[in-house]
């Protein structure tokens, strides 16, 4: 098997070749082979592209694209990671074809050429697109020469991830630093080439394509002189402030009228994500709703006769931007707390009524919750909400735990899929449930959530010990 390098390491998530047109175009090449696999498939089948097609593949598009770096990674690897998130992009697919009746548009010989074909053109097209990326990496662009000011651990990272960038061809030569080898805690894999004051000759006598300045914020005197000296040097600048280096959610450059500003933390939901995020939402919701209609129905006259009390338990909680809304769940004790002080469940709880055990065991007492997504006080996929109470508890806390209100919560999220369901009985436990969903905020993709979807149902399926 090949053996392929560990993942660029990168500055608070920032790509340092997302411009760059070779990754462009490995961004673009799935998402475009499935749409002309299911155009050519359309028209081999009816000589045509209908409109239903032609939808279809729109959806497809937009839920796939950016598909992400996989040229990269071996040969084996790469057909891996292409299959999974097949898997989860048809199954995804099908199942809204069948819960809409949709899926008798089409005869079972295409449906099966389409799941066929669709991964194996998509191998075929990475492993082209790997064994010509040389080449056009290299028509592209010749080699740039690089220098780095500041030793520290931004410029550190900043090297490493220029060095190891797939995409581009960069040659580091070197630091520039004030202080002296014996000062610094850190072991460079580059020459030191001087002080601040040696940079303008060295500029002078080396061809020079690119310079970084990985200076901290605080030294914003310096960061001016230095960029005043350099108005002579025909080299490109980029200034890497350490702030990068922190743990940005969202972290990326935009403007406002021609300002440049840093986002440090923000929502991944603007523009057409958030109506991707909200369609594929609405969508699902009511295939849910309409499929298990009857299962929601059986299960309010399990709970009514079983014990007394409401079906329906309704709990404040935080939703996105951390304001207060009313959750649905189906009642699943003995008695419904919504106070100043709520306690969470514990294995062999005495509140917990026989049918209510059932109900947390496998997660239908959830169910209702899909009413909420409609609303849009909640997706189906996001970060779990908590009880007001709690909120207002561990948000004193654990550091960071608001941010995860950017957003609004899911039936579902991150933090569950990876064992973090049910009872947070210490501390640690919900800095944990906290550190995934922060994960997520940072990650999402429309294949991340699909993933998310696909591990619940089989955790659902085969059952979750944490959760009482």
């Amino acid at each position: 098997m090949t053996t392929t390098k560990p993942p660029i390491r990168t500055l608070a998530g920032l790509s340092f070749s997302a411009n760059n047109s070779l990754y462009l175009l490995e961004s673009l090449i799935e998402p475009l082979v499935m749409v002309f696999v299911l155009w050519g498939l359309s028209i081999y089948a009816e000589n045509r592209i209908s409109m239903s097609i032609f939808i279809t593949s729109i959806v497809l598009f937009l839920i796939t694209f950016p598909s992400g770096a996989k040229i990269r990674k071996g040969f084996f690897r790469m057909c891996r990671d292409v299959i999974a998130q097949w898997i989860l992009i048809a199954a995804s697919v099908l199942f809204f074809a069948y819960t809409t009746h949709y899926i008798s548009l089409y005869s079972e010989q295409m449906i099966l050429m389409w799941l066929i074909a669709t991964p194996v053109a998509q191998i075929m097209a990475l492993q082209l697109l790997k064994w010509t990326s040389p080449g056009l990496v290299q028509w592209q662009a010749p080699i740039q020469n690089a220098l780095i000011i500041g030793l520290n651990e931004q410029g550190m990272m900043l090297a490493d991830n220029l060095k190891e960038d797939y995409y581009q061809r960069t040659h580091v030569l070197g630091f520039f630093e004030n202080r002296s080898t014996e000062r610094l805690n850190l072991t460079p894999d580059y020459p030191i080439l001087g002080d601040l004051n040696q940079l303008s000759s060295y500029l002078h006598s080396h061809t020079v394509h690119k310079l970084y300045i990985a200076l901290p914020m605080s030294s914003h005197p310096r960061i001016l002189k230095i960029l005043d000296d350099l108005k002579d040097s025909t080299a490109s600048i980029y200034f890497v402030p350490d702030m990068f280096v922190t743990d940005l959610i969202q972290g990326c450059v935009s403007n406002v009228n021609g300002i440049p500003v840093v986002s440090v933390c923000d929502t991944p939901f603007t523009g057409m994500d958030g109506f991707i995020k909200r369609t594929a939402d609405i969508l699902f919701s009511l295939a849910v709703l309409i499929l298990i209609s009857p299962l929601l129905l059986a299960i309010a006259i399990g709970i009514k006769l079983s014990s007394p009390g409401p079906i329906i338990f309704k709990q404040r909680r935080y939703g996105l931007d951390g304001q207060e809304i009313m959750v649905y769940k189906f009642r699943s004790m003995t008695v419904c707390e919504d106070g100043g002080k709520v306690t969470q469940a514990t294995k062999n709880d005495q509140r917990i009524t026989p049918l209510g055990a059932f109900l947390r065991k496998t997660s239908l007492d959830e169910l209702p919750q899909f009413i909420n997504v409609l609303q849009g006080r909640m997706s189906v996929v996001g970060p779990r909400p908590h009880a007001v109470a709690h909120n207002e508890e561990y948000r004193k806390l654990i550091k960071g735990y608001m941010v995860r209100h950017k957003v609004k919560p899911g039936i579902t999220g991150w933090a569950q899929v990876n064992g973090f369901r049910g009872e947070t009985d210490t501390l640690d436990k919900m800095e944990q449930r906290v550190r995934y969903d922060l994960e997520y905020l940072r990650n999402w993709s429309p294949r991340l959530d699909m993933l998310i979807v696909a591990k619940t149902v089989w955790l659902t399926a085969v059952g979750q010990d944490s959760a009482y």
